[in-house]
This record gives C-alpha cells, structure tokens and sequence, in this order.
C-alpha cells in the first residue's frame, strides 16, 4: 500500500455540539490511531495520506471591511445576535456589516462546531506526523459535498438529502434565517477528481488545497433548483430559525485547485443538482426525521 486516503469522519455539526465524546473518539482518536500506526510500523510502504478535511474549520471565513478595504476573519455569530436575527457578520470595532469574499486557505481557522474542531486537529496530527516521519501528505479541505450515492437518511447532514425527501412527499421546505445564508456547492465528482490528482502526481501536495466549486449559492437559490431538478413548483418557507455553530456564508478560493492540482470544477449546479435528482428517484423513499432532529436540537438549546 503506498498510499492512504483518509474519508473516515463523523459528520454533522449540531449533532457534533452534544456528543462531543463521540466525535472526538471518532475524528480525533480514530485519526491518532492512523497516524500511530504510520509512524512506528517499521518498513511499510506508504508514500502520501490524503485526508478529507471541511471547510468548517474556517468558522466563518472572509470578509472585507467596506469602509477600508480590509480583509477580516470574524469570530462565530453569538447566541445574541441570532435570536435577535442579526444574521450577517459585522465588525466588531465599527459595527458595519461585513461583506463575504471567497475564503482563502491561509484564512485564520476558528473553528464555531465541535464538529469542525475535530477535523481542524485531524489535519494537526496529519502533518505533523507526515513532516516528522518524511511522508508526503494533501489536506483537502472540501465545501458542501452532494451528489449521487450520499445518505438520504440522516437528518443531521445534507441538506439536499433533506429537501429532496421533502420534495417527493410534496411538503414545504423549511429555510432557516432569512434564506440568504449561502454555500459553496461541489459536486462528488469533482472532489473526487481531485483526491485522485492529488494521488497521481508525482509528489504530494504537501499543503492544505480548498475543493469547491468557488461560487457561493444561497439555501433558497439552491432549494428552488433543486425543485426544478424534481420538475417540482418551489414549496418553501423561511422560518427565521437558526442553529448554533452554523455559518452565515461559504465560498472557497479555489485558485490553488488549479495551480497545485491542475483542476477546474467541471459540474455547475443545476447539472450537479439533475444527476441528484434523476438518482434520488430510483431510491427508497426515506422517513422525513427533519422535525425529529430540530426538536432533539431546540431541546438542548442549540436551535432557536
């Protein structure tokens, strides 16, 4: 075996906030045993590791100050200023509204999920590891991940896997803030395309590289595409709810996507969301467990 990718990972940054235990034994534990195992096992052949990282271990990313033009990584959005539905960021020396740009890899992390804190040490203990025992390694750090093959039965994640089983049993889509709130979609594939550019060239990457697609695409733009793709009329309804540890917006630079590995997003959204929906057709129909889930969240007061 000369190389490693690593996809292991609990998902799901509500869920993340409760069972900290579990995903710290699972993301952070579950990486250290890799890594144990790579750096006292003498004569293997392993050349690279690969991990799956997320872009939630930016918190909430980018931004630049209008008044000046400076660029600013704010810190997480408070309980206070979601109930009060203040939903973008702002700065915090002048207050002004803060405008979002696409989030370079040399961000600041800061991590607002328990969820993203365990994938922010899962790349630590990556490169560490690989710096100190001389293996090459590729940190990708990957956007809002869909497309066919994903779960469509855990409410926890996926919102197009949520929406999509709303849509076959022709209910509304609830949309949480004011449904402006935004993602960086990326089609499966082009992850996958780049894991395996990552694999095949001739040395590893040895950095941290953003996969996305670099355009951020609001919840109720994406939700009423995603409807059509179901030749289905938009159903939807903004609830003014919110979930601690949740962003406000997501785009990625992907200017290293192209110069380290050679790759441009070849899916756009409406493509990507069509092959979703033409495969999510032949599944079984799921439960919807969204209410489920939402209650088991505003029950321990993550969710307002």
């Amino acid at each position: 075996m000369e190389a490693i990718v690593h996809l292991a990972s609990e998902t799901g940054t509500g869920q993340s906030m409760y069972e900290i235990s579990r995903y710290a034994q699972e993301n952070v534990q579950g990486t250290a045993e890799l890594m144990q195992v790579l750096a006292t096992t003498p004569g293997h052949a392993v050349q690279r590791v690969l991990l799956a990282s997320s872009r939630s271990v930016y918190g909430e990313g980018a931004y630049l100050r209008a008044s000046d033009g400076q660029r600013l990584t704010p810190a997480a959005r408070s309980a206070a200023a979601l109930k009060s539905h203040q939903w973008d960021p702002t700065c915090p020396d002048s207050g002004e509204v803060l405008q979002l740009v696409a989030t370079r890899e040399e961000d600041r992390t800061a991590p607002s999920s328990i969820y993203a804190a365990t994938k922010l040490m899962q790349e630590d203990l990556l490169r560490i590891t690989c710096d100190s025992t001389g293996i090459g390694y590729g940190i990708l750090r990957l956007q809002n991940v869909y497309g066919e093959g994903q779960s469509l039965k855990n409410p926890y994640t996926g919102i197009l896997s949520i929406f999509s089983t709303k849509i076959r049993r022709g209910l509304e889509l609830p949309i949480f803030e004011d449904g402006l709130e935004s993602r960086d979609f990326v089609h499966v594939s082009d992850v996958a395309a780049a894991f395996a550019a990552a694999l095949a060239r001739p040395k590893a990457p040895d950095t941290v590289i953003n996969v996305g697609s670099g355009r951020a695409t609001s919840v109720l733009e994406m939700a009423t595409a995603l409807a059509r793709a179901f030749d289905a009329t938009p159903n939807t309804r903004i609830t003014g709810e919110y979930r601690l540890g949740d962003i406000r917006h997501n785009a990625a630079d992907i200017t290293r996507l192209h110069d380290v590995l050679g790759l441009e997003p070849q899916i756009d959204l409406q493509q990507g969301l069509n092959r979703f929906a033409t495969w999510v057709q032949d599944q079984p129909l799921p439960e919807d467990l969204l209410a489920q889930a939402n209650a088991e969240l505003k029950a321990r007061n993550m969710m307002g």
